[in-house]
């Protein structure tokens, strides 16, 4: 885990924040680089899948013009949806750094399981909370504009 590559995944939440968007954001690192960024752009493409995970993986694939993210690592500010986990084990990403756990512990359970091994892929490393007060600021300043 680098805490340099949380602070341009942070720095994407912030550019989502000021679209008005769910402030998150993430980075997709192969070999200690950074290979692609995203941030939620769901209001402004009105695109269910436009979850900063999704734009991140998408365009690791143009780049390494490979769906197969393979040893690949994903930074995000908050755990991903179970449609993000499912994408991210499908791209083959090794370890998933996330900043906050959902609130939701259905989203927790759910996730954990799609991130177990199966008959297709591997296991996906998950770890979070690692970065539990800076990401829940950006989401509280978010939602405190919303209530």
């Amino acid at each position: 885990m680098n805490s340099n590559f949380f602070d341009k995944a942070f720095k994407c939440a912030e550019k989502a924040l000021k679209c008005d968007e769910v402030p998150v954001g993430c980075v997709i690192v192969k070999d200690n680089e950074i290979i692609s960024t995203g941030y939620n752009k769901k209001e402004s493409t009105n695109k269910v899948i436009s979850h900063a995970e999704i734009i991140a993986i998408t365009k690791a694939e143009k780049k390494l013009n490979n769906w197969r993210l393979d040893e690949c690592d994903i930074y995000v500010t908050l755990d991903p949806c179970p449609m993000c986990a499912s994408a991210i084990k499908q791209a083959r990403i090794k370890n998933v750094y996330s900043a906050l756990s959902n609130s939701d512990e259905r989203n927790s359970f759910i996730i954990s399981e799609i991130f177990n091994a199966d008959n297709c892929n591997a296991e996906v490393n998950f770890e979070t909370n690692l970065y539990c007060g800076k990401s829940k600021k950006l989401l509280n300043s978010f939602f405190k504009d919303k209530r």
